[in-house]
């Protein structure tokens, strides 16, 4: 597959992901910044508060089901994998500039999340409601060409390519810990996936509601016991850090400058990968929740931005750099390096714990990703068959990444995501004065005494004749 297949990856990551992309995201996300007047910072009290009070009152699902809806897809591979893929490729300066993609990145998601709520449309099967970048661009800006294709490009993204990253890791930890035929592992996968994609958005929103707290705590568990007994030599891990990401530290091969924009690069991506900011996927997870204002979703997405990226991917970067596992220039590694190095200051059974937290890390990633291609494929045909042909190539993408090599999954990953994040930042760039609007009239209204702010079709007048008579 590598003859017909790498060319085309290594031509659009060379073209879009190494240029366009990383710029574009960059600039978006600063654009957003001064706009909301920091948002990320000013409103991050509001995130925290609404967490868990935003109900759903029709049965619908609720704020907190779709924050974890797309913490599910966010808490993943890009995690643990991705943390030891942007360091053995961009170098420790690849983890300051997925610090800067994240920070940027908390406004893009607030602005895209928030979209998805106010174009969101009614699901009378389960009584909740779908919505994203493929919505927004068919009822925002009338380009309803644009929004299919915006619509495919999810459904490949999420539903198989990035489905094939997820079993990728989980074979290959499990291969490392416990000697298991990664076709082995990717029939399991297979078995485990079937039940769960055949039955519905619903099963995903619960389940994916209990994993992630739990995989979250006893991984940030395990971490923080590293970081723990080396606290003395965080500083200088962090000093490091800072020095890479400028050029201060000696370069593999002496090249400084080519260093820098090779660990902006690969932690851009890998900061994209992990926490989706501007990509497209979250949204999809936000216009789900049954919530009285938009900007509820937008503060929760906001939240989860800095909380996988900021929070779990540095601690990820900081046991791995205190561990003594990390040598540069050894070539691309993913989950196994992170399993060394938890291995290497816990002992051997550190590998076959990490290879647990792996699999449910990735595993809920499968369901986040999948609830994300669903609701993309509805846009792009009501046919059952459809449907069923889509489900079944999910699960052939599981068993595909299951066997791959760890390369050509990344590079595709890589790929994909780029083109799907480049229409839908030019997207929420067109769009993005709504999300401000929205933004302006929950602060008015938190001002004038109300506590929980409430939207009308009216709010944004200019909306009324776009939206669906049965939305807001």
């Amino acid at each position: 597959m590598d003859a017909w297949l790498r060319p085309a990856v290594d031509w659009i990551n060379s073209m879009i992901g190494n240029q366009v992309l990383v710029y574009l995201l960059l600039g978006v996300g600063l654009y957003f910044t001064l706009r909301l007047g920091v948002v990320q910072v000013r409103a991050l009290p509001y995130s925290l508060r609404i967490i868990f009070r935003n109900g759903a009152k029709t049965g619908g699902i609720t704020g907190f089901q779709a924050f974890a809806t797309g913490m599910a897809s966010r808490v993943g591979t890009g995690n643990i994998a991705g943390v030891a893929v942007a360091l053995t490729v961009g170098g420790p300066g690849a983890i300051f500039w997925m610090w800067i993609t994240a920070l940027l990145g908390m406004a893009t998601a607030f602005v895209e999340a928030t979209l998805a709520q106010i174009f969101k449309v009614a699901h009378p099967k389960d009584n909740s409601f779908r919505g994203g970048p493929a919505y927004y661009i068919r009822m925002g800006l009338g380009a309803p060409v644009l929004s299919m294709i915006f619509a495919l490009a999810l459904t490949m993204t999420f539903g198989l390519v990035f489905n094939a990253t997820q079993a990728n890791a989980i074979s290959d930890a499990f291969f490392h810990a416990f000697a298991l035929p990664k076709g082995m592992v990717g029939i399991v996968l297979v078995l485990l996936t079937a039940p769960i994609i055949f039955g519905g958005v619903r099963r995903v929103a619960r389940l994916a509601q209990l994993l992630v707290p739990l995989m979250a705590l006893a991984y940030l568990s395990l971490v923080f016991y590293v970081m723990a007994v080396h606290l003395s030599e965080i500083p200088h891990v962090l000093a490091v850090i800072f020095r890479s990401a400028f050029g201060l530290e000696p370069a593999v091969g002496g090249l400084v400058g080519y260093a820098i924009s090779q660990a902006m690069a690969v932690g851009i991506r890998r900061g994209l990968y992990s926490n989706e900011a501007g990509m497209g996927s979250a949204p999809n997870a936000a216009a789900i929740a049954t919530t009285p204002h938009p900007v509820n979703q937008g503060l929760l997405q906001m939240l989860g931005v800095f909380m996988d990226t900021v929070i779990i991917c540095t601690a990820t970067a900081m046991m791995i750099l205190l561990s003594g596992q990390y040598f540069p220039g050894v070539g691309m590694e993913g989950a196994v390096l992170t399993q060394r190095a938890v291995t290497s200051q816990v002992g051997p059974w550190g590998s076959a714990v990490m290879a647990i937290i792996i699999f449910f890390f990735a595993f809920s990633s499968i369901i986040g990703n999948y609830a994300y291609a669903e609701g993309s494929i509805g846009l792009l045909s009501r046919r059952p068959l459809v449907l069923l042909g889509f489900r079944l190539s999910v699960l052939g993408m599981v068993m595909f990444g299951s066997v791959s090599h760890l390369p050509l999954v990344w590079d595709m990953a890589d790929a994909s995501m780029s083109l799907m994040a480049l229409i839908n930042l030019v997207a929420i760039s067109m769009l993005g004065r709504y999300a401000i609007l929205a933004w302006r009239d929950y602060r008015m209204q938190l001002r004038q005494g109300i506590t929980h702010p409430k939207f009308t079709r009216d709010t944004i007048p200019e909306l009324t004749k776009k939206l669906p008579d049965n939305v807001w």
